[in-house]
């Protein structure tokens, strides 16, 4: 009776557990939704998290980069007239690294909001729109340069992917057969860039070389994506009508609601644990089981565990 009953248990266990709740459950922590943290916005974009674990975004129409705080709680302005500041990624000397989409221009801000021009042409040509970026293990700088609404004053043909070398002399394209690229994530050991093209609805991953060009392009995922993020298990984060989870092998592994629809995330908080999401008027965080990819803002800290630590074996 005891070992019927046992395996009638099972059974039960196995029906009703759904596939996709026991995957969120490796991602998300018990229980969690996404909270929100601040709103009244125009359309967030663009964050990224300090050494401290401070979250910095953009408000595009509204010409600003702000920063919330971990410790508080508090919201402020880090910077008005911020050029149209899209994506943004902090370097390992705590400066903020900026697209200005309305500038057209990639910039870095020191910590006084003083601003340094990086790169506005390539060949002689003014970029796009400066949209998305990260940068590498080296400290070069890949970023994605498509164009959204109006085309007017256009110099480059078509819409592609560039890389700022390390000496930030130089900048190379990297990327010319998307339709319209977008979010661009890598692997924290610099073996693996993924990029997403918006313009075709697809994501997909290179090789990274030493000399930072890419090859071996591989389709990683049947959805584009605004932007993307990267966990410490390798798991790649991409935004559509809420947020998509996928392994390194591609495999969509876990779905994470959120109220508005996801534009852009990044890992942060004092632990590097909490996933802060910015979405249309929004800004949200939900709680992970899981911390994020190491940044070169953290080389060599501790964030509160062994996996926060530890490089994750990628691709």
């Amino acid at each position: 009776m005891i070992a019927k009953r046992f395996a009638i248990a099972l059974v039960l266990v196995a029906t009703v557990v759904p596939c996709v709740a026991q995957e969120n459950t490796q991602i998300v922590a018990a229980g969690a939704q996404a909270k929100k943290l601040a709103g009244d916005f125009k359309f967030t974009e663009g964050p990224a998290a300090d050494a401290q674990g401070n979250v910095y975004f953009t408000d595009i129409p509204a010409n600003l980069i702000l920063k919330w705080s971990v410790a508080d709680g508090k919201l402020s302005t880090f910077l008005a007239n911020s050029g149209g500041a899209n994506g943004l990624y902090f370097d390992k000397d705590g400066n903020l690294l900026a697209c200005q989409g309305g500038d057209r221009r990639l910039v870095s801000i020191s910590p006084k909001g003083e601003i340094t021009v990086l790169a506005d042409k390539y060949e002689g040509k003014r970029f796009n729109s400066p949209n998305d970026l990260w940068i590498d293990p080296n400290g070069g700088v890949y970023f994605t340069d498509p164009r959204y609404g109006s085309r007017d004053g256009m110099e480059i043909e078509g819409e592609h992917v560039y890389y700022l070398t390390p000496d930030r002399k130089k900048v190379i394209r990297v990327v010319s057969d998307m339709v319209r690229p977008n979010g661009v994530i890598g692997t924290p050991n610099g073996r693996r860039l993924y990029v997403a093209d918006h313009g075709a609805n697809k994501t997909y991953s290179y090789r990274i070389g030493g000399d930072g060009t890419l090859s071996d392009k591989q389709l990683f995922a049947e959805q584009g994506s605004d932007g993307l993020a990267i966990d410490a298990r390798g798991n790649v984060y991409l935004t559509g009508k809420g947020i998509a989870v996928y392994s390194r092998q591609g495999e969509k592994v876990a779905e994470i609601p959120v109220p508005e629809g996801p534009a852009n995330l990044t890992f942060g908080g004092a632990d590097n644990q909490t996933l802060f999401i910015t979405a249309r008027t929004s800004l949200y965080s939900i709680p992970t089981e899981v911390r994020g990819a190491r940044t070169p803002i953290r080389p060599g800290e501790r964030r509160g565990g062994r996996e926060g630590r530890q490089r994750p074996r990628q691709q």
